[in-house]
C-alpha cells in the first residue's frame, strides 16, 4: 500500500514536468528563489506540511520570497499568466490543496520571518512565515505574549485569519480581535497596510474571512506582559466522562469570574486494547497551581498528568506533540449552546459512529468541546466587530470538533463518511433541541463544510461586497481555488 501511494506520487511528479515552463518568467526575475521538482529545497519545503494530503500535492514549482515585494512580483507574474497558485504559512491544514496545489505555482511564506517589538512593548511585529513556536521563544525570553495559537507548529497567519483561540482568550480576546494591522498584498500588486483607521471594511473582513483578499506578509499584534504560567494535559478513564462533561459544562458558564483561565475537553479511541480515553487540557495564566476555577476538572481522579508551573512555549510544544506531522487527517467543526445533556448524547453518538472504523490502520478519532465563553465572545466587538457573527445572545457556545488520522489513502472515503455522519448527526440533534449555533469554525472545518454560511447572511453580504471592492477579477477565489471561498 505504501508502495502504491509512492508510485501516485511520482506519477503526478512526472506528470507536472511540462508546466515548468509556467514559472520561468517568475524565476528570471526572482531567480534562486524558484524551486523545481528535482530540487532539494523543493522537496524539503513539501515535507514541511502537516498532513499527508497536503504534501502529496505537486506545484509546478515553489517560490519562497523573502519581501512582500516579491510577493507582489510572484502575483503579478501569475495574474499574467492566468496561473493558478496556493500560498502557505505554516501548512497546518489537513485537506489537499488548502495551501499547497497540484500542477500551480506555490508561494511559500516560510522566508518572512522578520520580527520586531515595539519600543513600548505593546506591539510584536511579525512576518507570516513564522509559526507560533518560534514566535513564542523570543517573547518568552522577554516576559511579553501574544495571543496566538496553542499548537507551536501552526503558521501565525493562517490561524489569525481564520480566528484564532488561544490561552489567554477569556482576558484578550480571539488572535483576530488582536492584530493591530495587516501588510497585505492585493490582488493588483500594491502593498498596503490595513487597520482598523486606514482600511475598516477590508480590517473587518481580514478578522475571519480567511485568503480570500489578499496575500498577508507580516502581522502587527497587540502584546502585553505575561510571565510564567500553570498548565498541562490530565488523562482520565472512561468511567469519569459524565463528571468531566459537567466540569466543563460549569466551567464555561463561570468563566467570566476568571477568564485566566482555559480549558480543551477531549475524548479518543486509542486501540482495542486501551479503549476510549478522556484528556483535558488545563492552563492558566497565572503561576498558580491547580486555580479554584479549574478545580472540578482538577478534582476527579486522573491516570496522569503533566499540570506544572511554565512559559507558553512549553505548554505549545506539549501540545504540538500530541499532533505530529504526515498522517493522512480530517477535521470538521460545529457549534451548539452550553447544554450538558446535548454535551453527554454527542459524547454517545461518536463513541456508536467510532466503532465503524475501529478496523482501519492507524486511525486516532477525536471528540473535542471548546469553551466559547462570555469572555470570550466580549471582544470581539473591538475594532467595530470581527466578521464571524458570534454574539452573546444565545449565552456561553461549544465548538464541537471531529477529527482522525489514519495511514492509507484507500481508507480516505470511510474515514471522510465517518466524520460526516458524525458532524451531520451532531448538527441534526442540536437543531431538534434547539441548541444548535450556524456558526462553523474555519481553522476546523472539513472542506465540504460552507464555513461562511456559518457567519451568517448578514456578514457573508459584506465580505462578498468587501471581495469584489478589492479583488474584482477574483484572483483571490478563482486562481487561488483553495482553502474556503466566500462564493
Amino acid at each position: 500500500m505504501q508502495q502504491l501511494q509512492h508510485r501516485t506520487r511520482a506519477r503526478k511528479l512526472y506528470a507536472s514536468i511540462p508546466g515548468i515552463f509556467k514559472c520561468t518568467s517568475i524565476a528570471a526575475v526572482l531567480k534562486n528563489k524558484v524551486f523545481y521538482p528535482a530540487s532539494v529545497t523543493y522537496q524539503a519545503e513539501e515535507s514541511l506540511y502537516w498532513s499527508a494530503q497536503q504534501e502529496d500535492q505537486i506545484p509546478t514549482c515553489r517560490i519562497a520570497p523573502t519581501s512582500a515585494k516579491d510577493v507582489s512580483v510572484a502575483l503579478s507574474i501569475l495574474k499574467a499568466q492566468n496561473c493558478q497558485f496556493a500560498v502557505k504559512s505554516g501548512g497546518h491544514a489537513s485537506f489537499a490543496g488548502a495551501s499547497n496545489i497540484d500542477g500551480g505555482v506555490a508561494i511559500d511564506l516560510l522566508n518572512l520571518t522578520s520580527f520586531t517589538v515595539s519600543s513600548d512593548r505593546k506591539q510584536v511585529s511579525v512576518g507570516t512565515g513564522l509559526r507560533w513556536g518560534q514566535v513564542y521563544i523570543k517573547l518568552d525570553a522577554m516576559g511579553l505574549s501574544v495571543i496566538g495559537g496553542r499548537n507551536s507548529d501552526i503558521g501565525v497567519s493562517g490561524l489569525t485569519l481564520g480566528g484564532g483561540i488561544s490561552y489567554f482568550s477569556g482576558i484578550y480576546g480571539w488572535a483576530c480581535d488582536n492584530v493591530n494591522n495587516y501588510e497585505v498584498v492585493f490582488a493588483n500588486g500594491s502593498i498596503q497596510q490595513v487597520s482598523y483607521t486606514t482600511l475598516p471594511d477590508l480590517y473587518f473582513a481580514l478578522r475571519g474571512g480567511g485568503n480570500n483578499f489578499g496575500i498577508v506578509t507580516r502581522l502587527d499584534l497587540a502584546s502585553f506582559e505575561q510571565g510564567k504560567m500553570w498548565g498541562g494535559a490530565f488523562n482520565y478513564g472512561s468511567d469519569t466522562f459524565t463528571s468531566l462533561i459537567t466540569a466543563f459544562h460549569w466551567f464555561n458558564i463561570n468563566h467570566p469570574e476568571d477568564p485566566n483561565a482555559a480549558v480543551i475537553l477531549a475524548f479518543v479511541w486509542f486501540s482495542p486494547s486501551v479503549g476510549f480515553l478522556g484528556s483535558v487540557d488545563l492552563e492558566y495564566a497565572l503561576p498558580v497551581v491547580a486555580p479554584p476555577i479549574l478545580s472540578n476538572f482538577t478534582d476527579i481522579p486522573d491516570l496522569s498528568n503533566s499540570g506544572r508551573i511554565t512559559n507558553l512555549t512549553d505548554l505549545a510544544l506539549e501540545l504540538a506533540a500530541t499532533q505530529p506531522a504526515g498522517s493522512r487527517e480530517t477535521y470538521w467543526a460545529c457549534m451548539s449552546q452550553n447544554d450538558e445533556q446535548y454535551l453527554n448524547d454527542v459524547l454517545a453518538l461518536w463513541e456508536t459512529e467510532t466503532v465503524k472504523i475501529m478496523n482501519v490502520t492507524g486511525v486516532l478519532p477525536v471528540l473535542v468541546f471548546q469553551p466559547i465563553s462570555l469572555a470570550m465572545i466580549s471582544h470581539m466587538s473591538k475594532n467595530g466587530g470581527n466578521a464571524l457573527g458570534i454574539t452573546a445572545a444565545n449565552g456561553p457556545l461549544v465548538l464541537i470538533n471531529v477529527s482522525s488520522k489514519w495511514t492509507y489513502t484507500s481508507d480516505d472515503a470511510l474515514i471522510q463518511a465517518w466524520a460526516k455522519s458524525v458532524i451531520d448527526k451532531t448538527v441534526s440533534l442540536g437543531k431538534a433541541r434547539g441548541v444548535w449555533n450556524r456558526y462553523i469554525y474555519q481553522n476546523y472545518a472539513g472542506q465540504p463544510q460552507d464555513v461562511f454560511a456559518g457567519y451568517g447572511p448578514v456578514n457573508k453580504a459584506k465580505l462578498v461586497s468587501i471581495h469584489k471592492k478589492y479583488d474584482p477579477n477574483d484572483v483571490f477565489t478563482k486562481l487561488q481555488p483553495g482553502y474556503f471561498k466566500i462564493d
